[in-house]
């Protein structure tokens, strides 16, 4: 297969009609997307999200919840091990379902199984063995990424990676639907006397259903077939391995994209900043306010998730109709407003109304700018390294917002809620210079060097 030429717009705008662009939503490899999107989506609120709302009402500290937002590490420096998933096989399994099934399926049974951990320990009694956990759930799900990125990769064209990109973003939605608002609902149900108390029992129950729930991506893994196989030049020892493992696929980009490279790694690196550095404070944030499980689970977990679906899907038939650079810019400039309602709503105290506008207003924004952003990502690697390229550019992604969300929580005890939201939105100004240069640059096979 021959590289993808990189280009000013990674992803051309198509000439097909409306209607034509709408049915590749109901082709095999885009539905296979939505269940795989689902199992990709599940364990990352699972983390964040919905274990920092369990943290807060069992009594941890904010400053507290935010270093542990650092687990999230973990999908930063995924492109680590990225080379393995991407080439080595797995005994057994691998002759059995192939080299991206195998590596999926290995990574949700860690996922399952870290999962049980985190609902039999109680981080009130003790807080260490539910972070261990959550770890080796976030290990798993960040190894999961990798194989499923590349998978997707594998499985069409780069016109319709933006569709692919929607579907996935829609099971991922579903998924967060899932494991946020069914975690808080499940645990709500299952209290015991009086709601207010904190219970364990509660929560345990949640995340034992959460497990179970990934047994529905397990399903998908074994039914689908494994994209085509790529003959993979034989290493003759493991110094050549290396090279062919590690060294090439980012060699390959920088060959690529030359100069040019910065600046995208430069965007790709501070995109999604605004919104990952205040994700980790809402659910704390909706704690403090007052929001019960039941009004946080049905405007922030439902109804925000399906405005998300429907900012996912609008930002691919977008993309796929008017290219990619231009969807991001709007996701940019969107993400990075939808913040300062949140300092907004901070001086409202306990309003629901009030919630449900920024939630809409909010994920809306957010889904635009993912599927842009996924549809991008996908459009810059090489298929012959995909798992490894993909994994480098969804790292760089998280690493530094990750590392900045942390000290979030001692940021919000020391200047309040508002200024902390005022100041993620400000993060998102850089973004808006980088998307502007990089719609500029010329292909490759213009530049003059």
């Amino acid at each position: 297969m021959s590289d993808k030429t990189p280009s000013s717009e990674p992803v051309s705008p198509s000439k097909s009609s409306w209607r034509d662009v709408w049915h590749v939503y109901a082709e095999a490899a885009t539905l296979r997307m939505l269940f795989l999107g689902f199992s990709a989506g599940l364990p990352l609120l699972l983390v964040f999200g919905t274990l920092s709302f369990w943290l807060r009402e069992a009594g941890i500290d904010r400053t507290t919840i935010g270093y542990l937002s650092w687990v999230g590490l973990a999908y930063g420096f995924k492109w680590v091990w990225a080379p393995l998933v991407d080439r080595m096989p797995i005994p057994l399994l691998t002759r059995l379902l192939g080299r991206r099934r195998s590596w999926l399926l290995l990574s949700q049974a860690v996922i399952i199984t870290a999962l049980v951990g985190m609902a039999l320990t109680d981080p009130k009694v003790a807080l260490q063995p539910v972070v261990w956990c959550a770890l080796a759930v976030a290990f798993g799900s960040a190894t999961q990424d990798i194989a499923l990125d590349a998978f997707r990769i594998e499985s069409a064209d780069t016109p319709r990676q933006a569709a692919l990109a929607a579907a996935y973003q829609t099971g991922y939605r579903i998924a967060m639907i899932w494991a946020g608002a069914g975690a808080l609902w499940i645990a709500a149900r299952a209290e015991v006397g009086d709601a207010a108390t904190y219970q364990h029992g509660a929560w345990q129950v949640a995340y034992l259903v959460m497990a179970v729930s990934m047994l529905l991506g397990v399903a998908t893994v074994l039914l689908s077939p494994e994209p085509a196989a790529r003959v993979l030049p034989r290493a003759r020892n493991a110094a050549e391995w290396l090279k062919t493992a590690l060294v090439d696929p980012f060699a390959d980009f920088l060959r690529r994209y030359g100069k040019q490279a910065l600046l995208i790694l430069a965007l790709i690196a501070i995109y999604r900043i605004s919104d990952v550095v205040m994700g980790i404070m809402a659910n704390p944030f909706y704690v403090d306010m007052g929001y019960t499980k039941d009004e946080v689970a049905a405007v922030t977990k439902i109804y925000g998730v399906v405005m998300t679906l429907v900012g996912a899907f609008v930002g691919g038939a977008l993309a796929m109709r008017f290219g990619v650079m231009r969807v991001l810019m709007l996701g940019a400039v969107l993400s990075a407003g939808s913040n300062l309602l949140f300092a907004w709503l901070g001086t409202r105290g306990h309003d629901v109304n009030a919630l449900v506008f920024v939630i809409s207003a909010d994920n809306l924004s957010s889904g635009i700018a993912s599927a842009a952003f996924i549809a991008y990502l996908s459009s810059l690697t090489n298929v012959n390294y995909s798992a490894t390229q993909y994994a480098l550019f969804s790292s760089m992604m998280l690493l530094l917002p990750k590392f900045l969300a942390g000290y979030s929580g001692k940021y919000v005890d020391t200047y309040g809620y508002t200024n902390f939201f005022t100041a993620t939105a400000l993060l998102g100004l850089p973004v808006l210079i980088l998307v502007a240069l990089a719609s500029r640059l010329k292909t490759p096979e213009t530049r003059q060097d």
